[in-house]
């Protein structure tokens, strides 16, 4: 009786983690619709055979996003030739001010690589809402109207070959050990094949 109640148990913490798992990717779509620096319609969907990393930020972020991007690239360079099947992604949520040429002049001073994406205002939205991204503008009582900060959620998120969700990196994560939990990613996974973590994920 006790074998059978405990084999019941282990069945149970089995269930229970798989729906702790899918509880938690399916929160995140992680659909977009956006332009690329040149004014070309890029999606989740446009990067085949590429991991993404993307980050949601904006260009006048005084402390978070600069640092964030500084990590992107020391996860690129710490992937060594792994970074071949990683894109890494900067997706504004602040439009009005962060124009393609902006952004590219932005994204390119942390690395060359990195992919800055902005869009309608409906268009980022729907995108940060997509990877439950919240922000919100904070302007000084009196300021002009051009002269605000955007309170936003921080992180990095990764995205399988299939343009789908696999997990986020908290804010404050040593860009080593992302770059070591993505090396073993890219390692463990074939090209155009369902991308799963150590624990895996399930949609």
């Amino acid at each position: 009786m006790r074998r059978f109640i405990a084999a019941l148990l282990a069945v149970l913490f089995v269930l229970s983690a798989y729906a702790a798992d899918a509880d938690e990717t399916g929160e995140i779509s992680a659909r977009y619709l956006l332009m690329d620096a040149n004014g070309r319609a890029v999606s989740n969907e446009d990067f085949p055979g590429y991991f993404q990393l993307i980050a949601f930020g904006y260009t006048f972020c005084p402390d978070i996003c600069p640092t964030t991007l500084a990590e992107m690239s020391v996860v690129m360079e710490k992937l060594g030739k792994a970074s071949d099947r990683l894109q890494p992604l900067f997706i504004t949520v602040d439009p009005e001010r962060d124009t393609a040429p902006v952004l590219r002049n932005y994204t390119v001073f942390f690395h060359p690589r990195i992919m800055g994406l902005t869009g309608s205002s409906a268009l980022v939205r729907r995108a940060a809402d997509n990877f439950k991204v919240r922000y919100e503008k904070a302007r000084e009582p009196g300021s002009p109207p051009d002269q605000y900060a955007v309170d936003h959620s921080a992180g990095m998120y990764l995205l399988g070959p299939d343009g789908r969700y696999i997990r986020k990196f908290a804010f404050g994560t040593a860009p080593e050990e992302v770059a070591a939990v993505i090396g073993e990613i890219i390692a463990n996974t074939t090209d155009g094949s369902r991308a799963r973590s150590g624990r895996a994920q399930h949609h």
